[in-house]
């Protein structure tokens, strides 16, 4: 057996630990949108495939008999393109999927389906901090003009793509007292998030609840068929079950 870990989350930083911890072969493949990854205990390629027909015959040149997908939530277009694949090739596929985030008593958050739909929600005036990465800014437009404060892990490479915004760097994981902090420091109204889920990345919305700040949460887009664990533990039992087969 040799498998494909899409990688880019912490759960697939740990899977790769499990996995050649189990001697499971295994290559891990990380988008390129993080500078500075943290690194996997596994072989490692960094890099897109270059469309659907390649990463295809990647899969068959480099022999994987196997793909997991522990790729962020939101990463959509990838997880549809794998599952896509696998399947016409008869490629067992397996989707690493955390759940969702759900409100606690004394949350204040806001339902949206999309970034277009924020600018609905937030009053003129107010300070608004995204926590949504740098891939998707454009889709916040509809806030120009507001203060928007878009925190990113690396350096910007351009910049603010609307007027009135600017960007915060800051490297994962924040604690909770320091998430207060910070928003206290900013004036922050208003916290927009991506549903990812995740215990470590929780913090902002801890923070936010302590301080009384609304939240636009933004739902997680539809995923692909096929079989889903939640944990790591359930990813290696899966793979012990295609092994058995």
């Amino acid at each position: 057996m040799k498998v494909l870990l899409l990688a880019g989350t912490a759960e697939a930083r740990e899977l790769a630990s499990k996995m050649t911890e189990a001697g499971i072969e295994g290559v891990a493949s990380l988008a390129g949108a993080v500078r500075r990854p943290a690194m996997q205990e596994m072989p490692t390629r960094i890099g897109g495939f270059g469309g659907e027909a390649a990463f295809a015959r990647y899969l068959e040149v480099e022999g994987m008999t196997a793909v997991i997908d522990a790729t962020h939530p939101f990463a959509a277009r990838i997880s549809e393109r794998t599952e896509r694949v696998c399947a016409e090739r008869g490629i067992p596929y397996l989707q690493l999927l955390r759940p969702p985030w759900a409100p606690s008593e004394g949350d204040r958050w806001h339902d949206v389906n999309c970034e277009e739909e924020v600018a609905d929600l937030v009053p003129t005036g107010a300070t608004v901090f995204l926590a949504t990465g740098r891939q998707t800014l454009e889709r916040f437009e509809g806030l120009a003009g507001q203060e928007v404060i878009a925190r990113q892990i690396d350096p910007p490479d351009g910049p603010f793509p609307f007027a009135g915004g600017r960007f915060l760097v800051g490297r994962p994981p924040f604690a909770v007292e320091d998430e207060m902090r910070l928003f206290r420091k900013l004036g922050v109204d208003w916290l927009v998030v991506k549903n990812a889920g995740g215990e470590p990345s929780r913090s902002k919305l801890d923070a936010a609840r302590a301080l009384g700040i609304p939240v636009a949460m933004i739902a997680r887009p539809p995923q692909p068929p096929g079989d889903k664990v939640e944990t790591v533990q359930g990813a290696m039992a899966w793979l012990r079950e295609i092994e058995r087969e």
